[in-house]
């Protein structure tokens, strides 16, 4: 219900600056808010999928007979999926299809919730979770680049917007599920309730995509220009001239064939690439995705009940969710380095003081010291969302010129899950040892991260992209 609210908020400003317009300019808009809510679903799979885990991790322990490094790495089991996922899934996606992909991914989703929550042993339930960490990465980059090319240009970037919405959204609804699902008392079978619970979205998303088209710059690549035509009639375009819009598919193909052939790794695509990973890497490396799949543990390390540890965590999500939608309305205001500088302050602030809780009681918390907990990670997760959630994507896009930009987000995206698997699996490991180094830990590299904002990244708020590019010696 928030995406569709959030659609119907692009759609009632995109009519409100072309005046009432007609039937048929109506009838596109809804067409359009549909299909971009349907490809949407993937976004909020992706946030469901990777935070249920958060909820299982104590039972996973015990009934596999984990060690903390080993469940580390059952945790991250489905973030190599990702990683595989979004390196591997562009070609397919090219040779059958924005739509077909969407229907893969949703079978993966749908395969690995039953799966995980039927899984007979260790090593089953590592494959299907590695197969959900597929539709994941599948879904990060597949989602937001149908929409794009279904979207005309004015509502681009609110409509890919919507993805990321869904991926928070996503999150808190796990959050949720678990919470609720251990409500239901079901016994020692709760955890695998937890996982299957994603089977009724996953199932809801497969079916709610045959009502969508294919998208219409895939159509021409193929040569389907006549049904190419039909969709973009359906849904609209900028001018309402589908073949100018026709015309201006072909050019962009003709220039991204012609971009293929400019190499990548060159000295003159050092600066932003090194950009590219530094934000990436101190993405991760803020501990985000600790926080995200296991705050349920962090808030029983710090004396919560498990019905309490929970509810502490739904109120993160909401936290979440929250300030990523007023992050995103203020960031074409304020720019991205003053939203990065605010967001590596508050990380200091809420990682150093959990770090001194956890110094200071060790394992025998009182409740102000739980309280103390629940208060800077709910700090945390504010300052993450305000800065580095809101941030990494827009800045990488910017930093790249447009003959290597997918190649560079490509790269950020590999960085960013790359350092998600590495913290995720190390970080039990961290806390079984002190859950005060682990923080501290993540308190100073987000020192790091402030002098990198202040003394190295580079403001692209409103900057022309090749005026960027020559700020970084881009010729």
């Amino acid at each position: 219900m928030l995406s569709l609210n959030s659609g119907v908020t692009v759609l009632r400003s995109a009519s409100a600056s072309e005046g009432t317009g007609d039937g048929n300019t109506m009838r596109a808009r809804i067409s359009l808010l549909q299909s971009t809510i349907v490809a949407a679903l993937g976004g909020l799979l992706f946030g469901f999928d990777t935070a249920v885990i958060n909820g299982t991790t104590d039972t996973l322990e015990v009934i596999f007979s984990l060690s903390e490094f080993w469940l580390g790495f059952t945790v991250a089991s489905a973030l190599l999926g990702t990683i595989v996922g979004a390196v591997a899934v562009g070609k397919p996606t090219d040779l059958v299809g924005r739509r077909l992909m969407l229907f893969v991914l949703a079978v993966f989703y749908f395969v690995s919730a039953v799966g995980s929550a039927l899984a007979w042993d260790w090593y089953s339930f590592l494959a299907f979770r590695f197969l959900g960490g597929l539709g994941v990465g599948g879904a990060s980059v597949v989602s937001p680049m149908y929409i794009a090319e279904i979207s005309p240009a004015r509502l681009r970037g609110r409509l890919v917007a919507v993805t990321q919405f869904n991926i928070v959204l996503g999150i808190l609804l796990a959050f949720f599920s678990n919470y609720l699902v251990v409500g239901m008392n079901l016994g020692d079978v709760t955890w695998r309730w937890m996982f299957g619970v994603e089977a009724f979205p996953a199932a809801a998303f497969f079916f709610l995509l045959f009502g969508i088209p294919r998208s219409p710059r895939w159509l021409v690549a193929r040569g389907r220009v006549d049904e190419a035509r039909q969709v973009l009639g359906t849904l609209g375009t900028d001018t309402g001239n589908v073949e100018q819009e026709i015309d201006a598919i072909r050019h962009s193909l003709t220039a991204e064939r012609d971009s293929l052939r400019e190499p990548f790794f060159r000295k003159k695509y050092a600066k932003p690439m090194m950009l590219a990973v530094a934000i990436a890497m101190f993405n991760q490396l803020s501990g985000i995705n600790a926080l995200i799949y296991y705050s349920k543990h962090i808030f029983q390390m710090a004396g919560a009940s498990e019905n309490l540890a929970l509810m502490q965590t739904v109120a993160v999500g909401g936290t979440n969710l929250v300030v990523t939608m007023l992050a995103l309305a203020v960031i074409d205001h304020f720019g991205r380095k003053a939203l990065m500088l605010v967001g590596s302050i508050g990380y200091i602030v809420s990682l150093g003081t959990v770090a001194w809780t956890f110094y200071t009681y060790g394992t025998d918390f009182t409740a102000t010291g739980g309280m103390i907990v629940l208060g800077a990670f709910m700090l945390f997760i504010a300052s993450h969302a305000f800065g580095q959630g809101a941030v990494i994507w827009v800045f990488i896009s910017e930093i790249f010129p447009n003959r290597v930009r997918a190649r560079g987000q490509a790269l950020g995206c590999f960085t960013h899950w790359f350092m998600c698997a590495l913290v995720s699996w190390t970080f039990p490991v961290i806390a079984k040892v002190s859950g005060g180094h682990a923080f501290a830990f993540f308190a100073a590299m987000m020192v790091l991260q402030l002098l990198w904002v202040v003394f190295i990244m580079p403001e692209t708020k409103g900057v022309p992209l090749e005026e960027i590019q020559r700020r970084l010696g881009i010729e």
